[in-house]
């Protein structure tokens, strides 16, 4: 598995993580990175996969009002919770993330959904994240 694979899926776990304990990704993200140095058994916590947590915390409101305005007929909260973690994700990744190019990030977002939810989702996490592709120009304006 590729680096960024491997760091994409690690940030989409403690994203996951922090949702389910109702805790801020920094926690959970110090509580990975404290695991790592304290049990041989835990991989470390790389470069990447702490640039897109920290990046997702820093625009958090405005990815879950993004996701919110773009899924047509589903709430945030109504949202399986492994879809909306991995459009945030993809959400941020897409929007401040300049160096991946769109079809990976949103290629990536579909086969996490893929392996993670729904036989839905992947369809689901590929239209939301393609209208929000679309819509990267004026969004990076607002932003």
């Amino acid at each position: 598995m590729a680096a960024r694979n491997k760091a994409r899926k690690r940030a989409f776990q403690i994203l996951f993580e922090a949702d389910q304990r109702g805790v801020s990704v920094q926690t959970v993200l110090a509580d990975w990175i404290r695991h790592a140095r304290t049990d041989d058994r835990q991989p470390p916590v790389n470069e990447y996969t702490m640039e897109l947590v920290e990046g997702y915390a820093k625009q958090a409101d405005r990815i879950d009002e993004l996701i919110a305005t773009y899924s047509v007929g589903w709430s945030l909260d109504r949202m399986p919770v492994v879809d909306r973690n991995i459009l945030r994700l993809g959400a941020y990744e897409l929007v401040w993330v300049d160096e991946t190019p769109d079809a990976v990030v949103i290629d990536e977002a579909v086969q996490l959904a893929k392996e993670f939810s729904t036989d839905e989702s992947p369809s689901f996490v590929n239209g939301l994240l393609a209208r929000v592709k679309d819509l990267k120009p004026s969004l990076r304006r607002e932003a």
